[in-house]
């Protein structure tokens, strides 16, 4: 595994070259296909504005937590897409303003957030619909057809247990599916049913339109089951959001919508990526000057670094506002501690006499539980924030996470492995190019004698 690793890291570099700067691509698995683009915030780009009015029976205001459970869903749907740091706020007592960045098509947000997300298991009357052995009235409804509102639910998606929504794969049919799992009273109601209808047809019903019709083989006792329809990519990412995020509690009516210009702009975003530049190439010239070659190496690393940390942005996506930015260039500065802490630690063992080649062995091997130490400790508090806070936080805190975890691989797996290489190559074999004194530098432990007591150069 270990001569295979550098071919993987060359490997995994030109693969996230290919995502930074190659046009035309799409995003792996989307349905129907999605560029890789970079998505930017809408500080920095600006996006779609979308408002909303709930409608509720006999004109009767919405209570403050309606309003405030519509928004908290509707920002978990736009937020299950990527994080797309959307703004989600109450304004009025009965209308939601929702701000999507990079979004320009109105219609993509109204699939998204107008449905209401009601869910429904409406049995199919063997009279009308027939069974898997004889046919009724009319055929049974398809994937897509409207449901007939006046035949009753057993029950509705209250009874769906949001930790049990999934997608998958049927391996029988090669269908999309997405898996769910019943709550105990709609667990047992399903078993009931399924236990005298056999043979029988069960609609799956999300707000009036069919998802899936399908036969009763057999009991279904467990509580779990399965939504399959010709779903793709997109149609099935939403199902699994609407589900897992539940039903908004009322209905909506759309206001309108209109096209929101950047908070910034972009003569502010090329003013952050410069004073970014400036900052990073500060800390490069830090390195280069304070630990010569190895700090060469450490500034090759931070390019690669750079590289596969955008094209993660690119591929998940990441939308990148300041606050994101911001993030990225703290994350640098991250590797590059990982790497200080190495290379005073490789240092400290050239003057206690190792070999240039044992040092910095020693020197990763020592300093990789501080490493850990830290980057444990940013990670818990990137997580905290990604999970407790605002749509902004969260972006901010994605980042962070992305680059916390980069970094720790380039800084131990990728500037190690360049080094090793390094330190081999007859030219590298020169005090002045790691920080100490030629007394203090030694090339190769002589025969007879112990490493830390090798020939000086």
């Amino acid at each position: 595994m270990q001569r295979l690793l550098p071919f993987l890291m060359v490997a995994l570099g030109l693969g996230a070259l290919l995502v930074d700067v190659a046009p035309n691509l799409n995003r792996p698995g989307s349905d129907p296909p999605e560029p890789i683009e970079t998505r930017l915030g809408l500080d920095l780009r600006g996006g779609l504005r979308g408002e909303y009015e709930a409608i509720t029976a006999n004109n009767v205001q919405p209570s403050s937590g309606d309003m405030e459970t519509i928004r908290t869903i509707i920002e978990n749907r736009v937020n299950a897409t990527g994080v797309a740091e959307p703004i989600v706020q109450t304004q009025g007592t009965n209308r939601v303003v929702v701000e999507i960045p990079g979004v320009r098509d109105p219609e993509q947000v109204r699939k998204l957030i107008g449905a209401t997300g009601k869910l429904e298991f409406v049995p199919l009357p063997p009279a009308r619909f027939g069974t898997s052995t004889s046919s009724g009235s009319e055929p049974p409804p398809q994937y897509g057809d409207p449901m007939d509102p006046s035949l009753p639910p057993l029950f509705d998606g209250k009874e769906i247990d949001p930790s049990g929504v999934a997608p998958g794969f049927d391996q029988t049919t090669g269908e999309s599916v997405v898996q769910f799992k019943l709550k105990s009273e709609g667990a047992k109601k399903f078993a009931d049913y399924t236990r005298t209808h056999v043979g029988e047809y069960f609609a799956i019903v999300l707000d009036g339109i069919v998802q899936s019709a399908p036969t009763i083989r057999e009991p279904i006792t467990t509580g779990s089951g399965q939504i399959s329809g010709q779903f793709s990519s997109v149609e099935m990412n939403r199902l699994v959001t609407t589900l897992k995020f539940g039903a908004l509690p009322l209905q909506l009516r759309e206001v309108g919508f209109e096209n929101i210009s950047a908070t910034l702009g972009e003569t502010f975003l090329r003013q952050s990526i410069l004073a970014g530049a400036i900052g990073i190439g500060l800390v490069f010239l830090f390195m280069l000057l304070h630990y010569r070659l190895p700090g060469l190496v450490a500034c090759l690393a931070l390019v690669y670094y750079a590289l596969v940390v955008y094209a993660i942005f690119r591929l998940v996506p990441v939308t990148l506002t300041l606050a994101g930015i911001a993030a990225f260039v703290l994350s640098v500065g991250m590797a590059v501690d990982a790497n200080i802490l190495i290379f005073e630690r490789t240092k400290e063992e050239l003057r206690a006499g190792k070999t240039v080649l044992a040092a910095i062995e020693a020197g990763f091997n020592r300093a990789w539980n501080s490493i850990l130490d830290s980057n444990v400790s940013s990670l818990i508090t990137a997580t905290i924030l990604f999970y407790f806070g605002s749509s902004t936080i969260r972006g901010f805190a994605l980042v962070l996470i992305i680059g916390v975890l980069t970094s720790m691989f380039t800084a131990i797996s990728l500037s190690r492995a360049m080094l090793r290489w390094v330190v081999r190559q007859p030219w590298a074999r020169h005090a002045a190019l790691y920080g100490v004194k030629e007394e203090e530098f030694v090339v190769f432990a002589p025969r007879g004698r112990s490493r830390e007591a090798g020939v000086r150069v």
